[in-house]
């Protein structure tokens, strides 16, 4: 067995004993100097530097051991991986955290010393529950870091809402994307977004990552440890929509814990899915994005100046003025200025505004959507689909 082999094993044994607790995992580490040290010593031995209250004695042994080896071996299988935190490739950001893991399970089709290169990494998150302008800024906020001269990786937690939002865009505008798991890397959560997370593993760079052990069922508790690792691998957190409690919060000030910036876009004062971006922004843990000028510059990627885009209703006019015996591209772009003008506006409202029966609005917006302009959610809420904004 190779060094590099046994350093991998022990590191993951470690971080099963140790995974909540990994302040005790790197103590043993940094005095003896590797996991391997650690489990080449007499048990006495290791009781002895345990304490002998411990509730850890008698864990650092042959069984952890094997289990951890048995693990590694059925996750090769699996196109799946570990990296030691003692390895050249783990990712030096996460290693200067105090609580860091001893090692990362990844899934991916490329190396690590790609997936974890020197390129900024830029976490951004938010809640689940998202709007259609926490949708929107999510994917301008990512294809503005796509355009920067510095181009930096996506971290995210493939969760419903900004994250599953910002891997995407991510991926659409060409970015590495890092998705870390709130559960094994032998399974996805959520289940739904399996699609996306073999995208993700086979994207060039990009990667399904956990510190969790295979087996690891996703629990309310699993996701604090989680966001611990999508903060220590960024150098700087944007909170797209939070309300005034939730992982997105928790998240940036693990962050700000670790000395990285940390933005937020505002919002409403009403909207409760921006009270916690709000709430960060008044007690200046966080700096307020206010535009995509200069965003690049903000967020350390270098000054630069934005793509313009045609506006959505002029490309909307267009297309529709061109279409041969198309009588309502008038009333059509009306629809389109509304739908611009209020972001999320559903077709009850559209018909009021437009003085138009329910079922003429409702006929608008099918075209829209159709033509892929616009998507609508279950309420009927219309949303500019990307590149038409």
């Amino acid at each position: 067995m190779t060094d590099t082999k046994r350093e991998r094993i022990c590191a993951a044994a470690l971080g099963r004993i140790f995974g909540y607790e990994p302040l005790y995992a790197t103590a043993l580490t940094e005095r003896l100097g590797s996991a391997a040290a650690v489990f080449g010593l007499p048990e006495e031995e290791v009781g002895r530097i345990l304490g002998p209250h411990s509730k850890f004695r008698g864990m650092i042994g042959r069984a952890a051991l094997e289990a951890a080896e048995a693990d590694l071996e059925r996750l090769e299988g699996l196109g799946c991986h570990y990296v030691a935190r003692s390895e050249e490739a783990f990712p030096k950001l996460l290693k200067d955290c105090p609580d860091c893991p001893t090692g990362l399970y990844y899934r991916s089709d490329s190396a690590p010393e790609e997936i974890f290169a020197d390129a900024p990494a830029i976490a951004v998150v938010g809640t689940r529950d998202i709007s259609p302008y926490g949708r929107e800024w999510t994917r301008k906020i990512v294809d503005a870091c796509a355009q920067a001269p510095v181009r930096p990786v996506i971290v995210s937690g493939l969760a419903f809402g900004v994250d599953i939002t910002a891997h995407l865009a991510a991926l659409d505008g060409g970015l590495r994307t890092i998705a870390v798991l709130p559960c094994g890397i032998d399974e996805v959560y959520p289940a739904s977004h399996r699609k996306a997370a073999e995208r993700i593993a086979a994207g060039a760079g990009s990667a399904l990552v956990t510190d969790y052990p295979p087996h690891t069922s996703p629990a309310a508790f699993t996701f604090v440890r989680r966001n611990r690792i999508i903060a220590g691998l960024a150098g700087c957190t944007v909170l797209v929509e939070s309300k005034a409690s939730g992982g997105g919060l928790i998240t940036c000030r693990l962050a700000d814990s670790y000395g990285r910036e940390v933005f937020a876009l505002p919002g409403r004062v009403d909207d409760p899915r921006s009270a916690g971006c709000n709430a960060l922004i008044r007690n200046r843990t966080a700096e307020a994005i206010t535009g995509l000028a200069g965003l690049g510059a903000q967020l350390g990627l270098g000054r630069y100046e934005l793509r313009r885009k045609k506006d959505f209703v002029q490309v909307v006019s267009e297309f529709y003025g061109r279409k041969p015996g198309f009588a309502d591209a008038e009333l059509i772009r009306s629809a389109a200025e509304l739908i611009a003008a209020k972001r999320g506006i559903d077709i009850e409202e559209l018909c009021y505004s437009l003085n138009l029966p329910y079922n003429e609005a409702a006929r608008l917006v099918t075209i829209l959507e159709s033509d892929a302009f616009i998507s609508t959610d279950l309420t009927g809420r219309c949303t500019i689909n990307p590149g038409n904004s």
